[in-house]
């Protein structure tokens, strides 16, 4: 049984909901403020270590409290932080994200020591087995998915790699991927870039999902469960890379990734219990507000 290396994002999401969100020039008081763990790469590590996986992360956070609170909150899912650097050039990767009562949002990223991740290749890269699966996503710099895509083929271990956000990887890249994991709009740019893709995993959201043509439906959720719908492709990913490490084929692995996406729709956020410091911080606004607001489809 092999373990699953992630590779990629931490961010810290700073929330303010908002009855209107402010027009140009314009100053409006939030009605609350929410702190909450966030960045696909995180997510994925969460995902897998909730699937019974043997996690490693590999990302960057700065010397500060919310890069501290998150190696706290990874750590206590039992997943190893070894690899995750402390940055002292740059702050923890922060979204600032303004949600109002329409569930109409702004977000502005600031990538911080995401940046930096990569930058100690291939000296402190992580050493690897055939039987790891190794995950990445393009929240990072493309140079380090590419040259850690390469480090990973070149230990024989598997190589996913999740399309998203979506940017363009060298054909040599992506054929190396077993999945390349896109959605309905990312398959669509990668054949219209007209590269060439070896293994695609396509997520269809409601519709479940199709790997290398089979496809396999979604799991039922009771529509009074449906919260948001943001975990739900980081939770198929990390899900997935676990069945894989634990020697599942396409069908096992399809259906546990389902399963965690299925789940995933029954809480707000991109991780479950997504807190990284008090829920809401001003007076007038609940926990329960994160729900109705469905804030949580920003961190997509």
């Amino acid at each position: 049984m092999g373990r699953v290396i992630v590779i990629g994002s931490i961010n810290v999401d700073q929330v303010a909901l908002v009855e209107e969100r402010p027009k140009p020039g314009e100053t409006v008081l939030a009605i609350g403020h929410r702190q909450l763990a966030g960045g696909k790469g995180a997510n994925q590590a969460i995902a897998a270590a909730r699937a019974g996986a043997d996690v490693l992360m590999v990302g960057r956070v700065g010397d500060d409290s919310g890069g501290a609170a998150y190696l706290r909150r990874l750590a206590a899912h039992g997943i190893d932080v070894r690899h995750v650097q402390v940055s002292t050039e740059r702050p923890t990767g922060t979204a600032f994200i303004t949600v109002d009562e329409t569930r109409e949002n702004t977000i502005v990223v600031v990538p911080g020591a995401n940046s930096e991740v990569g930058a100690d290749w291939p000296e402190n890269f992580p050493a690897l087995t055939a039987q790891d699966v190794v995950v990445l996503q393009l929240e990072i710099p493309l140079p380090t998915v590419i040259r850690a895509a390469d480090l990973a083929h070149e230990a024989g271990a598997r190589v996913v790699i999740n399309v998203a956000p979506y940017a363009e990887l060298p054909p040599a890249t992506l054929a190396l991927a077993d999945p390349i994991v896109a959605n309905e709009h990312e398959a669509m740019a990668l054949a219209d870039s007209g590269a060439g893709v070896g293994s695609l995993l396509m997520t269809l959201g409601p519709n479940g999902a199709v790997w290398d043509g089979i496809g396999a439906p979604a799991h039922d959720v009771p529509g009074g469960l449906v919260i948001d719908t943001t975990g739900a492709g980081d939770a198929f990913v990390g899900a997935l890379a676990a069945a894989l490490a634990g020697g599942a084929d396409h069908a096992g692995a399809v259906q546990a990734a389902l399963a965690a996406g299925s789940e995933a729709v029954s809480y707000a956020g991109a991780q479950p219990d997504a807190a990284l410091g008090p829920e809401w911080m001003s007076a007038g606004a609940a926990p329960a507000d994160l729900a109705e607001s469905n804030e949580g489809e920003r961190f997509a």
